[in-house]
């Protein structure tokens, strides 16, 4: 069996020709994405790409996922941030959905417009438990049916509300959906039936306005959104299928030029003794989206993050100079820095505090605590320490000379353990070489087999980095 997957991204349409009985990918080709006049004019041009490299490729499968005009962005609104809020965004990220803010309590007036400047595709409305509070999230579903945006709305909380919110919701006109509370008992997850809906509202509508529409109907299998092409082939390799042995435990890092994304498949459970865990339980397969650690459309808010003399002490340049490289490359988001030059290592230090701020912010945190039965930790998110392996993808690390040394950021230094962050401590760096987990996730969907043996084939391991930043 032949396959073609394809994902339409923002920047450009990637294409992946594989052939199932060899258990191989013949190519792979790229050209830009034609998302405002035809996504299919860039389909063509990545395909004659393709076959300019192998030969014609004659398909007899195809298999599509789309991040193309920035992909599904999402609003999430809960009634206590650390609580239903949090379970909103974990939903809405395991979706493969870009989320753009989390609202908590009440929406103001202020944080009404912010949603009507934000104009999402989806607001996902959570809320209490199910017979708990009901008053905040029926009004905040009041306020979002009056926000004059042609957003869908899925509701996810509170089910004793849902009456009370229908009213609002069908006067709207807005297009809206109900489903399961994301957290029916107090510390309960059940995130799977809003995912559910946000990857259905994804087929049924986003899929036309960004004129995906034409390539649905060339395909069996529904186009998904790509970070969850990507989720689903980072758990793939690491749980493996009935038959073959996935490699375990990782966290893969993808660092594009608007976002970082990370995703990490554990437990995260407690690697020490005496651990009270806080918070709501983890999923195993995680992902995070960082909005403002990208390489290029939100660069300056990166350098602002990590701070301009890190990236400029592990660059070994002034200050002065990693500022003017943002600088440029903020006005200029097709700047290329040239092989061998200054501006090439500032641009990986970038991308190396990029790596470690991202993670940081994904992994868990422990703290101790004192209690009458004497001294414990409180461990809040996942305990990454143990993992043995991190995963580069994204075009800086396939790019670079040494990509272990961006990936170094993801690994655990003294200072980050002082903080209390639970990141990889020994762990092997590896690298997506050719761009495949999201092309070996749709592939998951018909022969889970081979991309299993596609992906342990293709995802190498890279020679010791110093880890620390």
């Amino acid at each position: 069996m032949r396959y073609l997957a394809v994902d339409f991204g923002s920047t450009f349409t990637k294409v992946t020709a594989i052939d199932s009985t060899e258990a191989r990918i013949l190519g792979t080709a790229n050209a830009f994405t034609t998302i405002t006049t035809d996504v299919m004019e860039g389909f063509t041009n990545a395909l004659n790409e393709l076959h300019a490299h192998i030969g014609e490729f004659r398909y007899e499968k195809l298999l599509c996922c789309s991040s193309a005009a920035g992909g599904l962005a999402m609003v999430a609104v809960g009634l206590v941030p650390d609580l239903t809020a949090k379970a909103a965004r974990m939903a809405a990220e395991g979706a493969g959905a870009k989320v753009i803010k989390t609202f908590a309590y009440e929406l103001s007036a202020e944080e009404q417009q912010e949603i009507y400047d934000i104009n999402p595709d989806i607001v996902l409305l959570c809320g209490g438990t199910d017979g708990g509070n009901q008053e905040v999230i029926t009004a905040n579903a009041k306020l979002l049916a009056e926000i004059d945006r042609n957003f869908s709305i899925i509701v996810a909380g509170n089910k004793s509300a849902v009456r009370d919110m229908e009213a609002s919701l069908q006067a709207s006109g807005k297009r809206y959906v109900i489903t399961k509370n994301v957290m029916p008992t107090f510390g309960k997850l059940d995130i799977e039936p809003a995912q559910t809906c946000i990857r259905d509202i994804f087929i049924e509508r986003i899929i036309d306005a960004k004129g995906l529409s034409k390539v649905q109907e060339m395909t069996e299998f529904p186009i998904i959104p790509t970070p969850l092409a990507v989720l689903k082939g980072c758990e793939l390799l690491s749980t493996g299928t009935k038959t073959s042995p996935g490699i375990g435990d990782f966290m893969a890092v993808d660092m594009g030029g608007a976002t970082t994304d990370v995703y990490s498949m554990a437990k995260g459970s407690p690697t020490r003794d005496n651990v009270l865990l806080k918070g709501l339980p983890e999923p195993y397969a995680k992902r995070t989206v960082e909005g403002d650690l990208g390489m290029r459309y939100s660069l300056r808010f990166l350098m602002e993050a990590v701070g301009v003399e890190n990236v400029a002490e592990t660059a070994g340049v002034a200050p002065e100079a990693v500022a003017a490289w943002v600088a440029k490359c903020t006005a200029n988001p097709e700047t290329i820095a040239p092989e061998n030059s200054e501006e090439r290592r500032i641009d990986e230090a970038l991308a190396h505090w990029g790596i470690a701020e991202s993670v940081r912010r994904h992994c868990g945190t422990m703290e101790t605590a004192f209690t009458p039965m004497g001294e414990v930790y409180v461990l809040a998110g996942k305990d990454m320490s143990a993992t043995t392996a991190v995963v580069g993808v994204g075009g800086v690390l396939k790019n670079s000379s040494n990509p272990a040394a961006i990936l170094a950021g993801a690994a655990a230094t003294p200072r980050t353990m002082a903080m209390g962050s639970m990141l990889p401590e020994s762990p092997q760096y590896m690298l997506d070489k050719r761009y495949i987990f999201s092309a070996m996730g749709l592939l998951s969907q018909a022969d889970p087999e081979t991309a299993l043996t596609i992906m342990k084939q293709e995802i190498s391991s890279l020679s010791e980095a110093p880890h620390g930043n």
